[in-house]
């Protein structure tokens, strides 16, 4: 094999993570075992090409969220502590009146992590936060007015109590209706998305 194969390979190992590579006399390629987060990323880049190539609709994106979310939501009830669901709280943002749509986003985005983090299953986790974090990017390049960010701190309050209670049924129930509540607006920004990508 030649040096020029050898040296690319552990140029996309590197760039997987998956190896680092030190300099100097203890130098050399050492395996690196991949984190969730580094996992998850690679689905994210994944999904997003599937969809730019129009293989993965905005529908199924939405299936999958849901298949993933509401089960999620459920287990947390069940597995929660109770810095868990502080920490929950403390992602749902109350500013008033007034409305910053990227650290609405931020928040929200947060809070839906800790719900799969607080499911204690780790595949959840990775499967479901790149469709999040794909769905999430029309999102943040949209206004959607006060009154919908008003609705979802709402509904992340009430999955918060159910999950705080104990209530798997109550939680995985919420969850459902909130995925229901935000998928006409993921839909109508995904068309116009695509209508502005085909000009």
């Amino acid at each position: 094999m030649s040096r020029a194969t050898i040296r690319e390979a552990l140029r996309v190992l590197t760039a997987q993570d998956l190896i680092r590579t030190a300099k100097g006399a203890g130098g050399g390629s050492y395996v690196q075992v991949p984190s969730v987060r580094h996992i998850s990323d690679i689905l994210h880049s994944s999904i997003n090409l599937l969809t730019a190539a129009h293989h993965v609709t905005v529908e199924e994106l939405l299936e999958a969220r849901e298949l993933l979310e509401v089960p999620a939501a459920r287990l947390a009830a069940e597995r929660r502590a109770n810095d868990d669901v502080s920490r929950l709280r403390q992602c749902i943002h109350d500013s008033g009146p007034h409305v910053d749509a990227a650290v609405e986003f931020a928040h929200n985005t947060d809070f839906h992590a800790i719900v799969l983090a607080t499911s204690g299953n780790t595949l959840l986790a990775i499967a479901a936060q790149p469709i999040f974090n794909v769905l999430m990017t029309g999102f943040t390049r949209s206004s959607l007015g006060t009154r919908f960010h008003q609705a979802v701190r709402r509904q992340h309050r009430d999955i918060a109590d159910a999950i705080d209670k104990g209530d798997p049924g109550l939680a995985g129930d919420l969850m459902h209706h909130h995925l229901e509540y935000l998928r006409p607006n993921y839909e109508r920004l995904w068309e116009q998305a695509k209508r502005t990508r085909s000009r």
